[in-house]
């Protein structure tokens, strides 16, 4: 397991601190296409991603919950959240739950069909999901821009 973990992570940029894992988790989700409110996370540690294959992950100082007023959602969000990467997409992701009629469920996938999609599409392990209006998880600043915009 140890090894596969080294090879994964083998070439990655790592950024560590509060402030550079919070620009760069921020600066990653602009450049997928996602609004920047959709991985909330707290008190980042470390951050790491391997362009070749797409291997990204956060690591958090504790376990973080987050209710998204937009979708009515509890989320729950591990010490380490791991993805792979491509352009509106983030797959076999690991750390993230979202807590569902009393259940906590793993989501495993957040996508949109292309950068002006109106909507994000969470997927759990079983291949079924939901789909959130993206205004949902964009900050106030993000918001108004689109709004502005007469989407």
């Amino acid at each position: 397991m140890c090894g596969s973990v080294f090879a994964e992570r083998a070439g990655a940029e790592i950024v560590h601190g509060s402030d550079e894992c919070h620009r760069h988790s921020i600066e990653l989700l602009e450049e997928l296409g996602f609004p920047k409110g959709v991985l909330p996370l707290k008190d980042l540690q470390e951050c790491g991603r391997v362009r070749e294959t797409g291997f990204v992950w956060m690591k958090l100082k504790a376990p973080y919950e987050h209710f998204f007023e937009g979708t009515n959602t509890l989320v729950s969000y591990a010490t380490e959240v791991t993805a792979y990467i491509e352009k509106c997409k983030m797959k076999k992701m690991t750390g993230v739950k979202s807590k569902q009629l009393l259940m906590w469920v793993p989501i495993v996938e957040m996508s949109m069909e292309d950068a002006n999609s109106r909507k994000i599409y969470f997927k759990i392990p079983i291949g079924v999901g939901k789909s959130y209006p993206i205004t949902a998880f964009m900050t106030e600043e993000e918001k108004k821009k689109y709004i502005e915009k007469g989407l």
